[in-house]
């Protein structure tokens, strides 16, 4: 069971990822506040250095693990695209090769941005779960650091968009997360327990990829089908285990919102902010608006935590002419 972190190794975190990047801005958009019926803010993740939350944690955990294996040569991991390249625009950083497992069928505007931070790339699989297990083939086979897709010191990373909104809106009676490894919500409970707040946090989910959800409420884990055509970056089949147990202890609630939902939600973005969302960083909206009557009159805050769409892809939620 994962010990949640204190404020000062957060707080270390954060002055940590603060090197290679700035803090994101956190805006109360007046339209999507009113479709809503609540004082909503968006935690704008979309502008990190790759378009989504997960460099955040890449960054903190090869600073870890360069201290800890100071000659490890080269990582793997297994990646719908996100903490692929969080992990490539790290090891970018410390000088380490790496190597990424995707499955058949990735997006291949993530594909072709992992290469470009110099990640090796190999296709595997029909879904995470399968890509993630030959990755971790490779690590025995090849003396590979295999870096998780949940793990404590990703986590510390994270946490600080969460610090920075946090303390930037003060008094938030609800936060919305997108679920998809873990490391995002996770975060949420790590940075609102160190800080000492009320907020209650609430899951999301892809109704096509629902094992988070299914453990949360049968305290049970289980192997999930994930057919999610929208959010690949929730589609996880099999929950991790350690993030099943801060979200037992320490979650609210999980909600479920299908594809049209989060397609609806990807328009909204743009005819609203004019920013881009991918299918996971619409879903927090997407979910903020199946709850409305749940949410009215609240402080409530989203995070668009990524903006890593295919064109061919965004073209079903683009506005019509």
């Amino acid at each position: 069971m994962i010990e949640l972190p204190r404020l000062p190794e957060l707080e270390a975190a954060a002055s940590l990822v603060y090197r290679a990047m700035p803090p994101t801005p956190q805006y109360a958009w007046p339209l999507l506040q009113g479709l809503a019926g609540a004082e909503l803010w968006v935690k704008h993740e979309n502008h990190t250095p790759t378009g989504a939350f997960k460099v955040r944690g890449g960054l903190s955990y090869f600073d870890a693990l360069r201290r800890r294996e100071p000659d490890c040569s080269g990582v793997i991991s297994a990646t719908r695209g996100n903490h692929g390249q969080s992990v490539g625009f790290a090891a970018r950083r410390h000088g380490l090769r790496a190597s990424i497992v995707v499955p058949h069928g990735n997006s291949r505007e993530k594909n072709a941005a992992m290469r470009a931070l110099g990640v090796e790339l190999i296709e595997h699989g029909e879904d995470f779960q399968e890509a993630r297990e030959h990755a971790g083939m490779l690590a025995r086979r090849d003396a590979l650091h295999m870096i998780p897709a949940f793990h404590r010191d990703l986590l510390l990373g994270v946490a600080s968009y969460w610090l920075e909104l946090f303390r930037a809106v003060p008094d938030i009676d609800v936060a919305l997360v997108p679920v998809g490894q873990g490391s995002g919500i996770c975060s949420a409970v790590a940075a609102r327990e160190a800080l000492g707040l009320r907020t209650r946090i609430i899951g999301v989910v892809s109704a096509h990829a629902d094992s988070h959800a299914r453990a949360f409420e049968t305290r049970r884990i289980e192997p999930v089908a994930a057919t999610t055509r929208v959010a690949d970056g929730m589609a996880c089949r099999v929950p991790d285990p350690d993030a099943m147990e801060i979200l037992w202890r320490h979650v609210d609630d999980i909600v479920r919102v299908d594809d049209a939902a989060v397609l609806d939600a990807m328009r909204l973005y743009y005819t609203a902010t004019h920013n881009l969302a991918e299918g996971a960083g619409a879903a927090a909206l997407a979910g903020a608006l199946a709850l409305r009557e749940r949410l009215r009159g609240q402080r409530v805050a989203v995070v668009l935590s990524g903006a890593n769409v295919d064109l061919e892809l965004f073209r079903e939620a683009a506005p019509s002419a």
